[in-house]
């Protein structure tokens, strides 16, 4: 194996350090040999700094995995004291001040980050010994083949219903779905129990949630830190360059019932009933019946255009409709439908969602909060939505949620 060195001496007092830095072809090691002045008296006199370099001999190596003459990202940094003292204190940081934390051996000869280093990053390693030694080294990464990113719900500083999970939808697959969810932390104000489970989102893409065992406890402060920057997501994923957090707080205490049997839709807040509204859900017996279980308000949308053949309905409807709350994917709402006003708290008659008189539903809207669980029950559905169609994650048991979890069903407590 051939190696490349060059050597440069620094005289000055600001400089006292010799850099060798070399790239080996075959990639397995970033080594620099670094030979420095210790910073005792007299270090500032050129010839005494010279005497000091030979005797305050140390040699340290940067491991990073090369290809060719850069540095691999998704791997720690390590560096490794091989003469000389124990290492004292070792900084990595980049050109935008980001700094590698990282922990020193018990032994005090090596030092390895606790983070990968990032694509595309050029690093400086400082290191110093117990003697007084310093050193630097630098090396760069190679950019990203490929970069995933990450669609997050909620957006930060929401105010969220109980039952809002935390969902991440990642813009290429994730195949390495426990270390991605190793880097993923969920802390709460009260200690909150929950889990991650991974699906795929109605859009076919991977997501992962995190939703808690029982639905939030109002006030609940709720923090994400994920701390991608540098991980691999696998097999065609390619790497995180950079981190995201989010954070939420949990809103009133409410929940929506619907009965499909008895037409009515009820609002309760703190178990106390708030509104009772007659309402027509979908028609029994097919594509336009009402989905069922545990379903979630995903989003307050206003007045939009809802259009039968963009949920494979034909040509059953074409009409702008008022005060609509999305609950899933494929296309359920709750919002009003004036003319539908004979059917309401009478027949289930609708394209799938549940519809209401114009009031009712301008009241409604006022009420209800994103997040807010939205519970239908009762005869003539066509079953529960997929896992990803939505947030139906409310509909599986909890141990059959925390199985979904990469982590063997790990559990998350902050």
């Amino acid at each position: 194996m051939s190696r490349t060195r060059r050597t440069r001496t620094l005289g000055t007092s600001s400089a006292r350090r010799r850099l060798l830095r070399s790239a080996l072809a075959s990639g397995a090691v970033l080594a620099a040999t670094l030979t420095a002045c210790s910073g005792g008296p007299g270090g500032s006199d050129g010839k005494a700094a010279g005497a000091a370099e030979m005797k305050g001999k140390t040699a340290m190596a940067v491991s990073v995995n090369l290809t060719g003459n850069a540095a691999k990202a998704g791997g720690p940094v390590k560096v490794t004291l091989t003469e000389g003292s124990k290492l004292a204190q070792v900084d990595v940081t980049d050109a935008k001040g980001g700094r590698l934390t990282g922990r020193i051996s018990a032994d005090g000869k090596t030092w390895t980050s606790e983070r990968n280093a990032s694509p595309g990053t050029a690093y400086k390693v400082t290191a110093r010994d117990s003697a007084g030694t310093s050193a630097d080294a630098q090396f760069t990464t190679a950019a990203a083949d490929r970069v995933n990113k990450i669609t997050i719900t909620p957006g930060k500083g929401s105010v969220m219903g109980i039952a809002q999970p935390l969902s991440l939808v990642f813009d290429n697959p994730v195949t390495n779905k426990a270390e991605v969810e190793k880097h993923l932390k969920v802390t709460t104000s009260n200690n909150t129990e929950g889990s991650w489970g991974w699906m795929k989102d109605y859009s076919g893409k991977d997501r992962v949630d995190w939703r808690p065992r029982e639905y939030w406890k109002s006030g609940t402060d709720v923090k994400l830190v994920m701390e991608l920057n540098g991980v691999d997501s696998g097999k065609g994923g390619g790497y995180f360059v950079r981190d995201y957090e989010t954070g939420f707080k949990v809103g009133r205490n409410q929940r929506i019932a619907v009965d499909l049997d008895s037409k009515t839709l009820k609002l309760t807040r703190d178990g106390r009933e708030v509104k009772s509204i007659p309402v027509s859900a979908g028609t029994p017996g097919g594509q336009k019946a009402s989905w069922e279980g545990k379903l979630v308000v995903m989003a307050k949308e206003g007045t939009i255009r809802m259009d039968s053949q963009t949920v494979g309905l034909g040509d059953a409807y074409d009409k702008m409709v008022d005060y609509s709350m999305r609950l899933t994917w494929s296309g359920m709402y709750a919002h009003a439908a004036p003319w539908n006003a004979g059917a309401f708290g009478r027949a289930n008659t609708s394209s799938g969602c549940v519809g209401m008189s114009t009031s009712n539903a301008a009241d409604l809207y006022g009420e209800v909060q994103p997040g807010d669980p939205f519970e239908v029950t009762g005869s003539g559905s066509k079953g529960k939505p997929d896992l990803g169609n939505g947030y139906s994650e409310w509909n599986l048991s909890w141990a059959d949620w925390q199985a979904k979890s990469a982590l063997k069903g790990s559990t998350t407590q902050g």
